[in-house]
């Protein structure tokens, strides 16, 4: 279960990123300090608004593998991108 959530913090994170794909290497596990604002209410943190900026052009990505779409394309998932100022990418 904690990799489904760090799975999906990736997802997230990735959205977040403006950058092309070529530069960043996608993890979910970048995410990881996603998942408890992905999991409740809690505001998400810098680290974790930083690493959702970083992987935004992998996000697509994720959605796509179906072990991570679950977490990824959550309304959780999608309103810490928001809170983090990095909309989700259209797929």
């Amino acid at each position: 279960m904690w990799w489904s959530l760090v799975a999906a913090a990736a997802v997230v994170l990735a959205a977040a990123r403006g950058a092309t794909a070529a530069a960043v290497t996608c993890s979910p596990v970048q995410l990881s300090s996603c998942v408890s604002a992905i999991r409740s209410a809690t505001p998400p943190s810098k680290l974790c608004c930083a690493k959702i900026k970083e992987q935004r052009p992998c996000l697509c990505q994720y959605m796509k593998n179906p072990a991570l779409k679950p977490y990824v394309n959550t309304p959780n998932a999608r309103k810490v991108a928001s809170t983090c100022g990095t909309p989700f990418p259209k797929c």
